[in-house]
């Protein structure tokens, strides 16, 4: 299937591979990997759905959502149909680049809450076309690792003007020094969307580069999380 989600976009080949990729997921197709993917011991923990824990970054146990606060879910997935907004209290913005996930979330979402979600738009992380210090919160956890650090400095950069001066935005790294990590990025690979194994030293310097200071760290089986505030 042949998927060009942002056209004139010079990050349209990446955006086209991951919409793919979570497209087949999202509509429980199957997915045809080599012999050698299926022997890795991470396999089975994906097969069984053991390996969705470890993929899983907790962004609510270092930046909980506060009641009447905006909060954007960058890349969202159907995030709002798992986590517990309602019990937050807070509004629930998303973006998100897989089809199916936004049509899943802006049918369903309304009727969970309509008054805290505020629907998902179609669109790639580095273009966020909200009003300038709009929200007290983003979120982009799970996909980092399927783009180069050049693309976050875009992101990173559209966060900030989307956010409020004393808001922050708490994401998560592919921590290469993880056991799991690289056994992790060649399933990925295989299931259709190459992973960036970054050091991170180069994401903490990139962190800085952008303006922004690290205000709590946590680790976790992959994925580390971070929670930021931009300089202002």
């Amino acid at each position: 299937m042949n998927i060009t989600p942002f056209p004139s976009d010079p990050w349209q080949d990446n955006g086209a591979n991951i919409v793919s990729r979570f497209e087949k997921q999202y509509q429980n197709q199957d997915f045809d990997l080599p012999e050698e993917v299926e022997s890795l011991p991470i396999y089975s923990e994906w097969k069984s759905g053991a390996l969705t824990d470890k993929q899983t970054s907790p962004f609510w146990e270092i930046a909980q959502p506060k009641k009447n606060q905006r909060c954007l879910d960058i890349g969202c997935g159907v995030s709002f149909l798992i986590y517990p907004w309602r019990d937050w209290q807070s509004y629930f913005y998303g973006q998100e680049i897989s089809k199916t996930a936004i049509e899943a979330l802006n049918s369903r979402g309304s009727q969970l809450n309509s008054k805290l979600f505020k629907g998902v738009k179609s669109g790639p992380a580095h273009i966020l076309n909200y009003e300038p210090d709009f929200f007290d919160l983003a979120i982009a956890t799970g996909w980092s690792c399927y783009y180069p650090l050049n693309y976050w400095k875009q992101v990173m950069a559209n966060v900030q003007q989307v956010l409020k001066p004393d808001g922050v935005f708490v994401f998560d790294i592919l921590n290469p020094d993880h056991p799991d990590a690289e056994d992790w990025a060649v399933l990925e690979m295989y299931l259709g969307a190459e992973v960036f194994l970054e050091p991170i030293s180069a994401w903490e310097t990139l962190i800085k580069d952008c303006g922004a200071k690290v205000i709590k760290r946590q680790e976790g089986p992959l994925f580390d999380l971070y929670k930021v505030r931009f300089s202002s």
